[in-house]
């Protein structure tokens, strides 16, 4: 059974977000889908391991900031390779709340946002699919929406070892004779000599872990 024929379906790249008390929290997601016009509905899949789905099924709301081609790398490994357990990933960044909960969305690097309450819960074995009634949406900006292939072949982006598409050795087929980064599969762009003479406090730019963790494939 050949795994990457899953690749071809259409996705996109996006922020989940939802409050942790009043912190907010969010994560990276690509299986989010408009369900109904009307009325209208969103559905969004999230791993039971990630922080932001705990968040949603207590809050009851959940964002969905649809990211434009222009995101940086810091956010893809900001968002998809750490836990809102563990880092404020709002920090620092450009965002807004919006809804009368004061919800998070990012305000830049974005497309359109969408704020949704939560109808419906569906238990997927390692995920819960959220189904949730439209309440506010709002466009930010006239970039091109990223999609998932163009994450991959353009960005170089990695997946996650929590998201719906993730392939266990895809990292490793794709990498030989790279240094490659043991957490998230990102993949040194450039030599050996290259690689080692980055000081030693440099850290994956997608996950943020240190050179230490790096092995040559």
């Amino acid at each position: 059974m050949d795994m990457t024929a899953l690749f071809d379906l259409s996705y996109g790249v996006y922020v989940v977000g939802s409050l942790d008390g009043t912190r907010p929290v969010g994560c990276l997601a690509n299986a989010a889908m408009q369900i109904t016009a009307e009325p209208m509905t969103m559905a969004v899949s999230l791993n039971k391991q990630n922080y932001t789905e705990d968040a949603v099924r207590k809050s009851g709301y959940f964002t969905l900031t649809i990211l434009s081609e222009k995101v940086s790398q810091d956010t893809i490994g900001k968002f998809g390779f750490q836990s809102s357990k563990d880092v404020d990933k709002f920090e620092g960044g450009n965002w807004k709340k919006v809804g009368e909960m004061g919800l998070p969305v990012l305000d830049d690097q974005s497309c359109a946002w969408i704020l949704c309450r939560v109808i419906k819960e569906v238990d997927v074995l390692t995920h819960t699919i959220f189904v949730g009634e439209i309440v506010d949406m709002d466009k930010m900006g006239k970039e091109k929406p990223m999609t998932y292939d163009y994450y991959h072949k353009v960005k170089k982006g990695k997946t996650s070892e929590k998201a719906p598409t993730y392939v266990a050795d895809a990292p490793a087929a794709e990498a030989g004779g790279k240094y490659v980064c043991s957490v998230c599969g990102y993949a040194f762009d450039g030599t050996e000599e290259e690689f080692l003479a980055l000081p030693e406090d440099w850290v994956c730019p997608l996950c943020k872990m240190p050179k230490s963790v790096f092995e040559k494939r």
